[in-house]
């Protein structure tokens, strides 16, 4: 460029060395020694946006080769630029990469030194975080992404009957996708030990007042605590606030369809869970002619054994609860009485089953099974006075007359064994049970019982035997010995045809436990709007599934490696698993589009 033309202009362009004393005026950066600086100033002075110096290292031009031994490679001659200031030819070398190792005043570099190259490091690193923090999940992670479109398929062109599972609505599942899971708040509304929580507060207040009133519970007799994270964490919370390590505690034996969370010991006395590792646990049974509870033996058992914790409730029990005897043999022994209606506290809520509140001091529960709220955990409590009638529930304790379960089992929950509750499952759980409380939801819980009393007829039509011969709920327990039939193998084949059940345990008349039979559940394709002719053609599908393992056992066994290689690449299945993917494909998901 040539400056040497005289134009008018506001712009005046001045040297300065490094000893010019104007150097030492504010503003002016350090010029190193051995260079001149130009400066291009301007008659408006803006004292906002102040001029900084620009180094210059000088030097006289070159001729091709001249003073070089060798000659300049063609990278260094393109380094060099030429232009004219008051018509003197002047070149300039810039840096380069190569010379970023000698010094300062050695280096022939163009150097220009800016406080936009720290503004634009920041922003550059800003923008980092934000890339990455604001991407879709497919672009995030496509290989999770990818997984998670195989599982939404997985469920749409399934039958689930898996009595524990159900399909949330598209309103419960945006509050667990929502912001709310960034918030940390432990602690109890009101008395939170992180700041920012008057939101959370107003979330968890009104689910509690929500569940208090999906279950017909008077605010003045009963607590609840929406915070656990699944039953069984609800039920050890429990035996955390009432009891002692090696205090006793009964409940339903797991072959006889109880759960582990209610204290199990394997037949070889290993213990299974929590319950039965820091408690004395000691099972009562159903009869193993009628599938039904045994009250004579468990109230001989109850006391002998004096449990301070009585349970009733369990995971595979078809038929309903009678409450009244459970509360009569828990005031002879004086234990408190404890339900968990995990299965089946949908069908409470609906009043489509017996209640457990009229007799029970604590009813425990999880979230999602007939209830169709997200995965979690609830306890309900007695507050206030209790009845003089049960007399010796007044001599427990500290002798006092009013319920003292409220701080015991809040303070169990957190701190003693949680940490902050999870903000999204307890804002999904009051979306749920808003609806729990409406009539829809009644008629709802109305057909999941039509639908699993018409999947019972089904079977027995087809000469196959149920526990119990039938059901009062949600739920049937096929028992697959008369068959020849497994429980595991079955499952296995079901779940290769794209049905999903579970095996379960079942007792039988010589004492001896086999997954012998599976349970099946009715509330998840009731969500995608099965009834009850769909279930008759479910019926189907589970008896040619049934002929399918019968027949696989056969010709290779039921031991697993044998039987694995026979449902290999089996054409049966196959085209059962076509059948099965058709018929489930003609109903709706709920929650998310396919």
């Amino acid at each position: 460029m040539d400056l040497s033309q005289s134009q008018s202009s506001n712009l005046s362009l001045g040297f300065i060395t490094h000893v010019s004393p104007v150097m030492s005026a504010p503003n002016r950066s350090h010029i190193v020694d051995d260079s001149i600086a130009f400066q291009i100033d301007s008659r408006v002075k803006d004292q906002s946006y102040p001029v900084t110096p620009v180094p210059l290292q000088l030097m006289d031009k070159q001729t091709k080769g001249n003073g070089k031994e060798g000659g300049e490679s063609a990278d260094e001659e393109r380094d060099v630029e030429e232009f004219r200031i008051l018509g003197h030819s002047m070149c300039i070398k810039r840096k380069r990469d190569t010379d970023a190792t000698s010094s300062s005043s050695s280096s022939k570099s163009f150097r220009v030194s800016s406080s936009n190259e720290n503004l634009l490091g920041l922003e550059s690193r800003r923008n980092a975080v934000r890339a990455w923090g604001n991407q879709g999940l497919q672009a995030a992670d496509p290989d999770i992404f990818e997984i998670m479109e195989k599982e939404k398929q997985r469920q749409y062109k399934g039958i689930e009957l898996i009595a524990s599972e159900n399909f949330v609505c598209k309103a419960v599942m945006e509050a667990l996708g929502s912001h709310l899971t960034n918030k940390y708040s432990e602690g109890a509304p009101g008395a939170r030990y992180y700041g920012g929580n008057q939101f959370i507060d107003e979330i968890e207040t009104l689910c509690c007042k929500r569940a208090l009133t999906a279950f017909g519970l008077d605010p003045e007799n009963w607590g609840v605590n929406v915070q656990p994270y699944s039953c069984t964490s609800a039920n050890f919370a429990i035996y955390t606030g009432l009891l002692l390590p090696g205090d006793r505690i009964m409940g339903l034996d797991t072959p006889s369809g109880g759960n582990t969370s209610h204290g199990y010991y394997l037949p070889n006395g290993r213990r299974v869970s929590g319950a039965s590792i820091f408690f004395e646990s000691l099972s009562y049974k159903v009869d193993p002619q009628t599938g039904y509870v045994d009250f004579d033996k468990l109230e001989e058992r109850a006391l002998d054994f004096r449990p301070k914790i009585l349970i009733c409730g369990g995971s595979s029990y078809p038929r309903e609860w009678d409450y009244a005897k459970f509360r009569q043999i828990a005031d002879k022994c004086g234990a408190v009485l404890l339900c968990d209606m995990a299965q089946i506290s949908g069908l409470i809520a609906a009043k489509e089953c017996a209640s457990p509140f009229d007799y029970c001091d604590i009813v425990t529960s999880t979230t999602h099974k007939s209830l169709r709220g997200p995965r979690g955990g609830i306890i309900f409590y007695r507050k206030g006075s209790k009845p003089r009638k049960r007399g010796l529930l007044l001599n427990q304790g500290d002798g006092s007359d009013k319920y003292d379960f409220e701080e015991k089992i809040n303070f169990a929950v957190f701190p003693a064994l949680q940490g902050g509750p999870h903000n999204n499952h307890i804002a999904a759980l009051a979306i749920a049970l808003k609806q729990v409380a409406t009539p829809d939801y009644k008629a709802y819980m109305q057909q999941v019982k039509r639908n699993a009393q018409a999947l019972a007829a089904a079977l027995l039509r087809r000469n196959c035997r149920l526990v119990t011969g039938g059901t009062d709920n949600h739920m049937i327990l096929w028992d697959l010995r008369n068959l020849g039939l497994t429980g595991k193998n079955f499952e296995k084949v079901c779940e290769l045809c794209h049905i999903t059940l579970n095996k379960v345990m079942v007792f039988d008349d010589n004492g001896s436990i086999t997954p012998g039979g599976v349970r099946i559940g009715t509330p998840a394709m009731t969500s995608r709007g099965c009834i009850e002719n769909d279930f008759d053609t479910m019926a189907d599908f589970l008896l040619k599934a049934a002929q399918i393992t019968n027949s696989i056992q056969r010709e290779h066994g039921k031991l697993a490696k044998g039987f694995l290689k026979g449902v290999e690449n089996n054409k049966d299945v196959i085209e059962l698993r076509t059948r099965v993917e058709n018929f489930a494909s003609l109903f709706a998901m709920p929650g998310f589009e396919v």
